[in-house]
Parts: structure tokens; C-alpha cells; sequence
């Protein structure tokens, strides 16, 4: 059983950077690949970013590669995404989950959070 808490959410102008905490309670987080989600009012939840097990490889939505930055911290059972240069359809509420496999699709996920809310005004 793993339980995950997202931090580091709040409203931010256009241009500037966040960064999302996701704790996990548990011994077992490192055996998880982790991920970004986020969902937008009227909008289907979608896979921002995603971390390996051991952070080698990495997967960046195009709509954010280049500014985001996903990384994870087993020893602290925490993953991070840094948010850079951040524009007003970034406005959502960020997701991170666990899943067994890296870029799972979204009905693999095993453990959710309750989700941050993150608001780009321009």
C-alpha cells in the first residue's frame, strides 16, 4: 500500500516556475515507476511525465518538454516535476501515481494522490 501527497501547487503568472512534491508513505516506493497526470476543467486527465523506477529514462508530453523536469529522490520517497516558463494552459490540477510499468497507461496506475491545483495567470 503506498499513499501519495502532492505539494508545491498555487497560481503563478505566465513565465514563471512551481515545483510539485509528491511524497509516498510506505517502504515500497522504489519499487514503483512514478508519473505526472493532469486534468483541466472539461478535460480528459493526461500523462504530463514519467519517471523510472531507477530515473533512467524519462518521458516528457510535447506540450511541456523543455520546460518541465521530472526527477525522484527514493531514499525521501518523493518525486518532484519542475515547472519552468509556465504558460496559462498549464492550468490544472497535477496528478502523480504509481504504477509497475514506466508510461503505464492510465488504467495501470495502482496509486493515486489527491491532486495539486496549479493556475498560470497571464
Amino acid at each position: 500500500q503506498v499513499q501519495l501527497v502532492e505539494s508545491g501547487g498555487g497560481l503563478v503568472q505566465a513565465g514563471g516556475s512551481l515545483r510539485l512534491s509528491c511524497v509516498g508513505s510506505g517502504r515500497t516506493f522504489s519499487n514503483y515507476a512514478m508519473s505526472w497526470f493532469r486534468q483541466a476543467p472539461g478535460k480528459e486527465r493526461e500523462l504530463v511525465s514519467a519517471i523510472s523506477i531507477s530515473a533512467v529514462s524519462t518521458y516528457y508530453a510535447d506540450s511541456v518538454k523543455g520546460r518541465f523536469a521530472i526527477s525522484r529522490d527514493n531514499a525521501k520517497n518523493t518525486v518532484y516535476l519542475q515547472m519552468n516558463s509556465l504558460k496559462p494552459e498549464d492550468t490544472a490540477v497535477y496528478y502523480c501515481a504509481a504504477s509497475y510499468e514506466f508510461r503505464a497507461t492510465i488504467d495501470r496506475y495502482k496509486y493515486w494522490g489527491q491532486g495539486t491545483q496549479v493556475t498560470v495567470s497571464s
